[in-house]
Protein backbone atom coordinates (compact mmCIF):
# COMPACT_ATOMS: atom_id res chain seq x y z
CA UNK A 1 0.00 0.00 0.00
CA UNK A 2 1.12 3.53 -0.77
CA UNK A 3 -0.64 6.27 1.17
CA UNK A 4 -0.49 10.00 1.71
CA UNK A 5 -0.93 11.22 5.30
CA UNK A 6 -1.81 14.80 6.30
CA UNK A 7 -1.98 16.57 9.65
CA UNK A 8 -3.00 20.19 10.16
CA UNK A 9 -4.97 19.68 13.36
CA UNK A 10 -2.73 21.65 15.73
CA UNK A 11 0.36 23.89 15.42
CA UNK A 12 2.28 21.69 12.96
CA UNK A 13 1.68 21.16 9.26
CA UNK A 14 2.84 17.63 8.43
CA UNK A 15 2.80 15.41 5.36
CA UNK A 16 4.06 11.87 4.79
CA UNK A 17 4.07 9.22 2.11
CA UNK A 18 4.17 5.67 3.50
CA UNK A 19 5.09 3.03 0.96
CA UNK A 20 4.88 -0.64 1.86
CA UNK A 21 3.81 -2.86 4.75
CA UNK A 22 5.30 -3.58 8.14
CA UNK A 23 7.83 -1.63 10.17
CA UNK A 24 10.30 -1.53 7.27
CA UNK A 25 7.91 0.41 5.00
CA UNK A 26 9.52 3.44 3.39
CA UNK A 27 8.42 6.71 4.99
CA UNK A 28 9.02 10.12 3.44
CA UNK A 29 7.89 12.98 5.66
CA UNK A 30 8.06 16.70 6.38
CA UNK A 31 6.75 18.73 9.27
CA UNK A 32 6.79 22.45 10.05
CA UNK A 33 5.54 24.24 13.15
CA UNK A 34 3.40 27.07 11.81
CA UNK A 35 0.73 27.93 14.35
CA UNK A 36 -1.14 29.63 11.50
CA UNK A 37 -1.00 29.48 7.74
CA UNK A 38 -1.63 25.76 7.21
CA UNK A 39 -3.75 26.43 4.13
CA UNK A 40 -0.98 28.41 2.45
CA UNK A 41 1.69 25.78 3.13
CA UNK A 42 -0.06 22.41 2.89
CA UNK A 43 -0.38 21.92 -0.87
CA UNK A 44 3.22 22.96 -1.53
CA UNK A 45 4.42 20.58 1.18
CA UNK A 46 2.39 17.75 -0.34
CA UNK A 47 4.08 18.36 -3.68
CA UNK A 48 7.53 18.42 -2.09
CA UNK A 49 7.04 15.19 -0.14
CA UNK A 50 5.43 13.41 -3.09
CA UNK A 51 8.37 14.39 -5.32
CA UNK A 52 10.92 13.23 -2.75
CA UNK A 53 9.09 9.91 -2.39
CA UNK A 54 8.90 9.48 -6.17
CA UNK A 55 5.13 9.07 -5.90
CA UNK A 56 2.35 10.25 -8.17
CA UNK A 57 -1.20 10.97 -7.08
CA UNK A 58 -2.42 8.19 -9.37
CA UNK A 59 -0.28 5.70 -7.44
CA UNK A 60 -1.90 6.43 -4.07
CA UNK A 61 -4.04 3.71 -2.52
CA UNK A 62 -5.27 5.71 0.45
CA UNK A 63 -5.37 9.24 1.89
CA UNK A 64 -5.09 9.59 5.68
CA UNK A 65 -5.92 12.73 7.65
CA UNK A 66 -6.24 13.75 11.28
CA UNK A 67 -9.82 14.55 12.29
CA UNK A 68 -9.37 16.23 15.68
CA UNK A 69 -9.78 17.38 18.28
CA UNK A 70 -7.78 20.44 17.34
CA UNK A 71 -7.97 23.82 15.68
CA UNK A 72 -11.26 24.39 13.86
CA UNK A 73 -9.49 26.12 10.97
CA UNK A 74 -6.64 23.63 10.85
CA UNK A 75 -8.97 20.64 10.79
CA UNK A 76 -10.96 22.09 7.91
CA UNK A 77 -7.77 22.66 5.90
CA UNK A 78 -6.58 19.06 6.25
CA UNK A 79 -9.96 17.45 5.77
CA UNK A 80 -10.76 19.51 2.68
CA UNK A 81 -7.41 18.63 1.11
CA UNK A 82 -7.78 14.92 1.92
CA UNK A 83 -11.34 14.74 0.58
CA UNK A 84 -10.38 16.59 -2.59
CA UNK A 85 -7.35 14.43 -3.34
CA UNK A 86 -9.28 11.24 -2.56
CA UNK A 87 -12.05 12.28 -4.94
CA UNK A 88 -9.63 13.07 -7.76
CA UNK A 89 -7.51 9.91 -7.47
CA UNK A 90 -10.38 7.58 -6.60
CA UNK A 91 -8.81 6.38 -3.36
CA UNK A 92 -10.51 6.16 0.05
CA UNK A 93 -9.88 8.86 2.66
CA UNK A 94 -9.37 7.57 6.19
CA UNK A 95 -9.57 9.63 9.38
CA UNK A 96 -7.32 9.23 12.43
CA UNK A 97 -7.99 11.21 15.61
CA UNK A 98 -5.23 13.36 17.05
CA UNK A 99 -5.68 11.57 20.38
CA UNK A 100 -5.14 8.14 18.82
CA UNK A 101 -2.02 9.39 17.04
CA UNK A 102 -0.63 10.89 20.24
CA UNK A 103 -1.31 7.67 22.15
CA UNK A 104 0.47 5.72 19.42
CA UNK A 105 3.50 7.96 19.83
CA UNK A 106 3.39 7.30 23.56
CA UNK A 107 3.26 3.56 22.93
CA UNK A 108 6.40 3.86 20.82
CA UNK A 109 8.27 5.64 23.62
CA UNK A 110 11.19 3.74 25.14
CA UNK A 111 9.70 4.24 28.61
CA UNK A 112 6.27 2.85 27.68
CA UNK A 113 4.92 0.04 29.89
CA UNK A 114 2.46 -2.10 27.89
CA UNK A 115 0.89 -3.34 31.13
CA UNK A 116 -0.42 0.16 31.91
CA UNK A 117 -2.84 2.36 29.93
CA UNK A 118 -1.68 5.50 28.16
CA UNK A 119 -3.82 8.63 28.12
CA UNK A 120 -3.44 11.07 25.24
CA UNK A 121 -3.86 14.57 26.67
CA UNK A 122 -4.06 17.80 24.64
CA UNK A 123 -3.98 21.13 26.46
CA UNK A 124 -7.18 23.09 25.80
CA UNK A 125 -8.35 26.49 27.01
CA UNK A 126 -8.31 27.45 30.65
CA UNK A 127 -7.90 24.53 32.99
CA UNK A 128 -9.22 21.95 30.52
CA UNK A 129 -7.72 19.22 28.36
CA UNK A 130 -8.88 16.91 25.59
CA UNK A 131 -8.25 13.34 26.68
CA UNK A 132 -8.77 9.70 25.74
CA UNK A 133 -7.39 6.55 27.33
CA UNK A 134 -5.92 3.59 25.44
CA UNK A 135 -4.88 0.10 26.56
CA UNK A 136 -1.33 -1.09 26.10
CA UNK A 137 -2.22 -2.59 22.73
CA UNK A 138 -3.77 0.66 21.49
CA UNK A 139 -7.41 -0.28 22.04
CA UNK A 140 -9.51 2.74 23.13
CA UNK A 141 -10.68 2.53 26.74
CA UNK A 142 -13.15 5.40 26.56
CA UNK A 143 -14.44 8.10 24.23
CA UNK A 144 -12.61 11.37 23.49
CA UNK A 145 -13.79 14.05 25.91
CA UNK A 146 -13.08 17.41 27.52
CA UNK A 147 -12.01 17.25 31.17
CA UNK A 148 -10.76 19.61 33.84
CA UNK A 149 -7.14 18.97 34.77
CA UNK A 150 -7.90 18.42 38.45
CA UNK A 151 -10.80 16.07 37.73
CA UNK A 152 -8.73 14.00 35.31
CA UNK A 153 -5.81 13.84 37.73
CA UNK A 154 -8.14 12.55 40.45
CA UNK A 155 -9.63 9.89 38.16
CA UNK A 156 -6.37 8.31 36.97
CA UNK A 157 -4.71 5.40 38.73
CA UNK A 158 -1.18 5.26 40.09
CA UNK A 159 1.30 4.45 37.34
CA UNK A 160 -0.98 5.48 34.47
CA UNK A 161 0.93 6.93 31.52
CA UNK A 162 0.36 10.30 29.83
CA UNK A 163 1.40 11.68 26.46
CA UNK A 164 0.70 15.07 24.90
CA UNK A 165 0.78 18.80 25.54
CA UNK A 166 -1.45 18.51 28.61
CA UNK A 167 0.42 15.61 30.21
CA UNK A 168 2.70 17.62 32.49
CA UNK A 169 -0.10 19.70 34.02
CA UNK A 170 -2.12 16.57 34.82
CA UNK A 171 0.89 14.79 36.30
CA UNK A 172 1.77 17.81 38.43
CA UNK A 173 -1.77 17.94 39.76
CA UNK A 174 -1.49 14.27 40.79
CA UNK A 175 2.14 14.35 41.89
CA UNK A 176 1.61 12.05 44.87
CA UNK A 177 0.31 9.21 42.69
CA UNK A 178 3.26 8.86 40.34
CA UNK A 179 1.71 9.32 36.91
CA UNK A 180 4.25 8.72 34.14
CA UNK A 181 4.76 11.39 31.47
CA UNK A 182 5.98 9.68 28.30
CA UNK A 183 6.18 12.89 26.27
CA UNK A 184 4.71 16.35 25.87
CA UNK A 185 4.39 16.68 22.09
CA UNK A 186 2.00 19.42 21.03
CA UNK A 187 0.95 17.75 17.76
CA UNK A 188 0.77 14.22 16.30
CA UNK A 189 3.79 12.45 14.83
CA UNK A 190 2.90 12.10 11.14
CA UNK A 191 4.58 8.67 11.13
CA UNK A 192 2.02 7.48 13.72
CA UNK A 193 -0.82 9.05 11.73
CA UNK A 194 0.32 7.21 8.60
CA UNK A 195 0.69 3.84 10.32
CA UNK A 196 -2.66 4.07 12.07
CA UNK A 197 -4.28 5.09 8.82
CA UNK A 198 -2.74 2.14 7.01
CA UNK A 199 -4.15 -0.29 9.59
CA UNK A 200 -7.62 1.30 9.72
CA UNK A 201 -10.63 -0.07 7.90
CA UNK A 202 -11.62 2.23 5.05
CA UNK A 203 -14.96 3.92 5.86
CA UNK A 204 -17.88 4.09 3.47
CA UNK A 205 -17.98 7.90 3.55
CA UNK A 206 -15.45 10.71 3.85
CA UNK A 207 -13.84 11.41 7.25
CA UNK A 208 -15.64 13.89 9.47
CA UNK A 209 -14.12 16.34 11.97
CA UNK A 210 -14.14 15.43 15.66
CA UNK A 211 -15.24 18.54 17.56
CA UNK A 212 -15.42 18.24 21.35
CA UNK A 213 -16.54 21.81 21.97
CA UNK A 214 -18.36 24.51 19.96
CA UNK A 215 -16.37 27.14 18.08
CA UNK A 216 -15.49 30.37 19.87
CA UNK A 217 -16.79 32.51 17.03
CA UNK A 218 -20.51 33.21 17.08
CA UNK A 219 -22.65 34.43 14.16
CA UNK A 220 -23.58 38.08 14.23
CA UNK A 221 -27.05 38.86 15.56
CA UNK A 222 -29.08 41.12 13.35
CA UNK A 223 -30.59 44.01 15.26
CA UNK A 224 -34.07 44.43 13.77
CA UNK A 225 -34.60 47.66 15.70
CA UNK A 226 -32.42 49.45 13.17
CA UNK A 227 -34.85 48.44 10.42
CA UNK A 228 -37.95 49.89 12.09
Amino acid sequence: MRLLALDTSLDACSVAVLDGAGEDARLTQASEVLGRGHAERLMAMIGEVMAEAGATFASLDRIVVTTGPGSFTGLRVGLSAARGIALVVGAPAVGVTTLAALAEAGRRSAAFDPARPVHAVIAAKGNEVYVQGFAGDGTPLDAPRVAEVSALAAALAEGDQLFGSGAASVATCAAQRGLVVLGDAGWPDICCVARLGRAATAPEGPPEPLYLRPPDAKPAVRDTRLLA
